[in-house]
């Protein structure tokens, strides 16, 4: 609960207008109908809930392994196809409540849980943000985002720079091509479909950067971002997002 509180703080002191949107619309919890004291708390025996992740975990994707066996141990995926990017890293297990949090926040445009998961996101991916240059999101075609009106990715690159101090950059990638939704391919069906469909906008030689999304499903999405980097001339990309998926059966709806 103090982690809740302390990440709220970092966003600075509340208004009096949002402490009487209080009265008006009191808070509720990030994974419940509860009401709570403020905006982003999460009751405690739903916290003790949360699969958050860590290690002994593949030193390239962040896929967490049985036992620990060494600092460079690799999964057997990324033993047998190196990734694109440098190294993967999620806050949490795409569960029930993993879910649930991720379509509030992208299909509901629930955003008081912002500052808490940045902070859960800081503390998985505190080796890759000390060494960043810059964050920037997985980026949305400008017909789906006009559709929508937000990324959710963006957000969460913004919460982000303010919980680390590393500076974002919105739009260091772009999506040139608009694909059919990643939702109920497979894995290789996720490749093609978002293969050539991202581009850097401009050039970033010998940065380090890190690519912010909110799920990791089978890489694709952070494949095809780290590749179009590369090109610009980035020294390393590393991705980190709120949460990944462990399990075949656990694939965002």
């Amino acid at each position: 609960m103090s982690q809740s509180y302390r990440a709220i703080r970092r966003f600075g002191k509340r208004s009096t207008l949002s402490r009487v949107a209080d009265v008006i619309w009191p808070p509720r919890s990030l994974l419940s109908e509860a009401s709570v004291e403020r905006p982003g708390v999460i009751e405690p025996e739903l916290w003790g809930e949360l699969g958050f992740l860590g290690a002994p975990w593949c030193v390239r994707c962040g896929f967490p392994l049985p036992r620990d066996e060494g600092p460079e141990a690799v999964c057997g995926a990324c033993a047998g196809r190196e990734p694109a990017y440098d190294t993967a890293r999620a806050a949490l297990s795409y569960d029930d409540h993993a879910r649930k949090l991720i379509l509030d926040l992208k299909r509901g445009g629930r955003r008081d849980g912002l500052p808490v998961f940045a902070e859960w996101m800081a503390a998985a991916g505190r080796d890759a943000l000390g060494r960043a240059d810059f964050l920037t999101p997985a980026p949305m075609h400008w017909t789906r985002l006009a559709a929508r009106s937000f990324n959710q990715a963006a957000w969460l690159a913004q919460a982000l720079s303010r919980a680390s101090g590393v500076p974002w950059k919105p739009a260091a990638l772009r999506r040139v091509k608009r694909r059919r939704s990643q939702e109920g391919l497979s894995a290789s069906e996720r490749r093609r479909n978002v293969g050539g469909a991202i581009k850097a906008a401009g050039r970033f030689d010998g940065k380090i950067v890190v690519v912010v999304d909110d799920v990791l499903t089978t890489g694709a999405t952070l494949e095809a971002c780290a590749r179009a980097l590369r090109k610009a001339g980035v020294a390393e990309v590393h991705g980190l997002t709120l949460a990944r998926v462990v399990r075949p059966t656990d694939i965002l709806a």
